[in-house]
């Protein structure tokens, strides 16, 4: 899979790329993926848990945040990538209209209003957004 594609998966390891830095533009589409996390034993089988997440840039640096609402558990994006509201100042979640600061995550006005989105760790090194610790 290349770093252009819409959709990346993820070890959910330290340094795992998630896209090039310049795929990112300030209030534009956000890079999805998946981190997959291998959660220990049960009944023998090994269970591994998938976390849907996104990247996006805004007033030039890089947030990445788990794609779930606060609200209700729904993805934010109305299509794939697609999290910012018109004017490219806030996230906005496409079932509910919450709207969401890029820099912090707070949802700023709609029903989860005081509520945080979960925050993933990234770094850009070398021009590559990474996951961080």
């Amino acid at each position: 899979m290349s770093m252009h594609d819409d959709h990346r998966k993820s070890e959910g390891q330290f340094g795992a790329i998630i896209c090039e830095r310049q795929s990112l533009q300030d209030g534009g589409k956000a890079m999805r993926f998946e981190l997959v996390s291998k959660q220990g034993q049960r009944t023998r089988v090994d269970e591994r848990v998938v976390v849907k997440g996104f990247a996006v840039a805004y007033d030039g640096n890089v947030y990445a945040y788990k794609n779930v609402c606060p609200h209700l558990g729904t993805e934010l994006d109305w299509q794939p990538g697609e999290v910012f509201d018109e004017s490219g100042l806030y996230l906005i979640c496409a079932t509910h209209g919450a709207a969401f600061e890029p820099r912090t995550g707070l949802c700023v006005g709609g029903p989860c209003k005081g509520a945080i989105l979960s925050k993933i760790a990234v770094v850009v090194d070398n021009n590559l957004v990474k996951l961080s610790n």
